[in-house]
């Protein structure tokens, strides 16, 4: 079984934005995102995350719940308020009333420290790939009056190769 961080060419290049006042999970975090291939930025607590957010427009967040200052549950919270960017929650609050409110504050899922980072991975590529779907229109695409369809649907659509 392999140990290194999956690529996903899909997701490759795509925004995290890891909030947690600890540098060394922070740090540990940030380096295998990185080597997973997604852009990494780290805030070290909820209002710089939420200024970041603004500048960065981030696709995940993965948020820490025990931050100083503002909390990562009220962090989410405003996340939310503001838009659709996923949260995944990064905490070493285990109990299942702490999964149940950072979920209910609006998180997509949920991860215990001390963790793997190799799950951490597959959890925000798994997140990002729910919420990148999410946001894809339904039915055809109008382009200048024309449906759009891209050449790589088209190949798959058509039965020929080679276009």
């Amino acid at each position: 079984m392999s140990t290194s961080p999956h690529r996903s060419g899909d997701l490759e290049g795509r925004r995290i934005l890891v909030v947690d006042d600890d540098p060394t999970v922070a740090e540990v975090a940030a380096a295998y995102l990185s080597a997973a291939g997604f852009v990494v930025d780290v805030a070290a607590d909820g209002v710089e995350a939420l200024e970041r957010l603004e500048t960065l427009a981030p696709d995940l967040v993965v948020l820490d719940v025990m931050l100083p200052g503002m909390d990562g549950i009220e962090t989410c919270r405003r996340i939310r308020a503001g838009g659709d960017t996923a949260v995944l929650m990064l905490t070493a609050r285990t109990a299942a009333d702490d999964r149940i409110v950072g979920l209910e504050a609006g998180a997509d899922d949920y991860l215990t420290k001390p963790f793997s980072p190799r799950e951490l991975v597959l959890r925000a590529q798994s997140v990002l790939r729910r919420t990148l779907a999410e946001a894809r229109p339904e039915g055809p695409v109008v382009c200048g009056g024309y449906p759009y369809v891209s050449c790589q649907a088209a190949r798959a659509g058509s039965g020929r190769r080679g276009w």
